[in-house]
Order: structure tokens, then sequence, then C-alpha cells
């Protein structure tokens, strides 16, 4: 037997990389949820509790169960632990309660990757990912399903509760009115619950269609008559589609088209620096498409960076004039294609979309399609060391708040993992 359990990890070992890097952070905001009455109800250190995470996510470990089993089974996580061996439920109130601070961790190892030459902002690529959510698409109901099934309840429970007021003329006759005799059936509480759920998964339906609408233009008075000379709306306003669709377990998360098929996701995206493949940028939303996080994803690099980057690879999901647009003015040199490979483009009319002719007409050129050949091995790599080097397909945490939490740590422990070989602590 070894007189140290760190006599037995290998020099080099991706355990104490993340002791490193994890004391060189600052971790106030960590401490301040214990501040006061911290000493009283004896926590376990955030410092241990955040290497024991972080390496659990770097190495594939993510449910609260497995990584208290790793702390009392696993060489490396004990190390780590120094020790200690706080129970999963306490590894997942620690996860949920830092979430908004994962984000700080990600900009401070995004620092120190920096102050090592690992990051140039010379190209950065984009490009989004399927990642499933904590989420049955089986537990998901469309709209016109949601509306018969409220029909189907309401008559239920009216049928249910014409039969409990004869019952209780009945009992009244029978033993008198003083017997109190007002306890709901159990069925009738639970298709009263029922019902419940669905009217509440209805009116959010109708709720984001309405903002969506409002949001197009429309109005509640409009009576399907579009601005202009335009066709008439084929819904009335506020009234979802056919194929809209709500979740009963993660109502934030929608059904999103997979390489598995059709399944219940958040979409991942990355903005990932050319040079070494480091994620320099994350966000995570509720929306198939990419369209919309591009410049904001941008914006942030500069405010976390304090840099622009060069160069911008993206596909065709992040087609749109008015990104393209802001790109140019920004003197960025974009190349994001217009098309999904192996089709040919038709023709952009330069009237209505300039800035799109003017990237059609660019990407013509030889060396334009060398550089965007470039995004296959940046950005779509690390989408795959994320799902199969890490092995992280699915969200512990419901919700789009908690998921974009969760998405930090993943990124965090895949810039860890990445820089690992790269950075050396004197």
């Amino acid at each position: 037997m070894q007189p140290s359990l760190r006599e037995w990890l290998p020099e080099g070992h991706l355990a104490y990389f993340i002791n490193d890097v994890v004391e060189e952070l600052d971790l106030r905001a960590f401490y301040q949820a214990y501040e006061g009455d911290g000493r009283r109800k004896a926590p376990f250190e955030p410092r241990m509790m955040l290497k024991v995470l972080l390496y659990g996510y770097a190495t594939g470990v993510f449910s609260s169960r497995k990584l208290a089993r790793k702390l009392e089974e696993d060489v490396a996580f004990r190390v780590l632990g120094a020790d200690n061996f706080p129970q999963h439920r306490t590894i997942c109130d620690f996860r949920q309660r830092h979430l908004a601070d994962f984000k700080a961790v990600f900009v401070q190892v995004l620092g120190i990757a920096r102050q090592a030459g690992l990051i140039r902002l010379g190209t950065v690529s984009v490009d989004g990912t399927k990642v499933r959510a904590n989420a049955s698409k089986h537990k998901a109901m469309s709209y016109p399903r949601l509306q018969a099934e409220e029909r189907r309840l309401a008559e239920e429970v009216e049928g249910m509760c014409a039969v409990a007021a004869t019952t209780d003329r009945d009992e009244d006759g029978l033993y008198g009115v003083d017997r109190r005799g007002d306890e709901l059936p159990e069925e009738l509480q639970h298709r009263q619950a029922r019902l419940a759920t669905i009217r509440a998964a209805k009116a959010r339906l109708e709720q984001a269609q309405r903002e969506a609408d409002t949001a197009r233009g429309r109005h509640a008075d409009d009576e399907r008559k579009p601005p202009g000379r335009g066709r008439p709306y084929k819904r009335d306003f506020g009234v979802p589609e056919d194929k809209a669709q709500t979740n009963f377990t993660d109502p934030e998360s929608r059904i999103m088209k997979t390489a598995e098929g059709f399944q219940q996701c958040y979409n991942g995206q990355l903005a990932v620096d050319g040079e070494f493949q480091l994620i320099v940028e994350n966000s995570l939303s509720a929306n198939a498409n990419d369209q919309g996080p591009l410049l904001r994803l941008l914006d942030r690099i500069e405010q976390t960076l304090e840099a622009r980057p060069e160069r911008l690879l993206a596909d065709a999901g992040y087609r749109d004039e008015a990104a393209l647009a802001a790109l140019e003015s920004q003197r960025i040199d974009a190349y994001i294609s217009l098309g999904k490979e192996g089709k040919v483009l038709s023709t952009v009319d330069p009237g209505r979309y300039p800035a799109t002719a003017r990237m059609a007409e660019k990407l013509t050129e030889p060396e334009a399609k060398e550089r965007y050949a470039q995004r296959k091995h940046l950005s779509e790599a690390v989408n795959g060391w994320i799902k199969r080097v890490l092995g992280f397909r699915q969200f512990s945490l419901r919700g789009l708040t908690k998921a974009s939490g969760e998405w930090d740590l993943v990124c965090v422990a895949t810039n860890l993992r990445r820089m690992r070989p790269l950075v050396v602590f004197d």
C-alpha cells in the first residue's frame, strides 16, 4: 500500500490538472452562500466540491449518485475529495445552488487559457448541437390533443360531480344533514388535477403564440387581415398551430430533429477558437433553428476576451441578411454557408438581400471554400468530444435556466480536458 493516495495517480493526471486550475480561481461567489451560519451548518469545502464536480463532468460522470459512489471507489475522486464523502443529495444541492456561478468559472478558465497563449481569435467557428432534455417526448402533447383532452376531462369531472351531488342528497336523507360528506372521491381528485395540468399546458402554448404573433406585428383585433396586401392569416391571433407541442415534464424544452429521430431537446451553441479548439463562448436555447444567437455570441466573446475574432465560420443555419450585414460593418471576415452542402444555391436578389448576395459571390472563390471547410474539424469536432468522449447526451436538470448552467459546466469540463496537455503550472 502506498503511504499517500496521491502517489497512486501518475504524474500529469487530469485530476491534478483540475486541482491546480481550481486553486487559481476566484471562488468568492461560491463561499458567499455559506457566510454567517456556515460554521454551524459545517458545509463541505466549496473548492473541493467544485473540483469533484468538474472532474466528474470531464470524465463522463454526471449523476450525483454516481459521483457520490466514485468518491468512495475511485482513487482520482478520493484525491480531489480529500477523503470527504458528501452524499448524493449534497452534491446535487451544491450543483443546483451554484448554476449561475459556473459561467464565471467558464470565463476564468478562458482567462487562464489566454494567458497560456491558447486563444488567438484568429478563426472562430460557431455551431449548434441538439442535446436531449431531462424529459421524454412521450410526455408531450399537441395543441389539438390538449383541446380534446381538456373537453373530455371537463365532461368527466362534471359527470362525477353530478354523481357526487346525487349521492350526497341520498345520504342526507338516509343519515341526516349533519354528516360532512364533502370529501372528494380520489378518482375525482385525480381527474381535477389532470384537468388543471392540461389547462396550464394549453395556456403556455397560447401565451407563447400570442408573444410570437405580437413580435411579427399582429394584433388581437386583426381579424386575420395582415398589413398591406399579404395573404390572410391562417389562424386567429394567439391560436397555436396544430403541430405546436408542450411537454409536461420540462415545458421549456422542445421537440427537435436529431440523428436519433425527433427528441425532446435544447439547442446548445458553441463558439470554438481555431488555434487549439477551445470553447470561447456558449449559449443554450429552446429554439430548434440556429438563427439569432450568432451576434450575441460575438458580443459576449468581446466582453470576455476584449477582442472580436478576425474570421468567422458557420453553416447555413446561421444564414441571415441582418447578421451578414452586421458582420460586414464589424469588419469580421465571415464565411457562412447559404445552403446545404452539395446543393446549388439559387440566385440571390442583390436588391433585397445585398449582404447575402455578396456572401454568395465570396463563397465561390477557391480560398473561401478552403477556409469554410475548416469548420468540420473545429466546432463539429468539439460537439463530438462532448457527446462521444465526455458522453454528455442528456441534461440532468430541467428548465432552460438550470440546463444553461449545466451547459456551462460541460463547456468548462471540455476545455479543461483540452488544456491539460497544453498548460504547465509552475
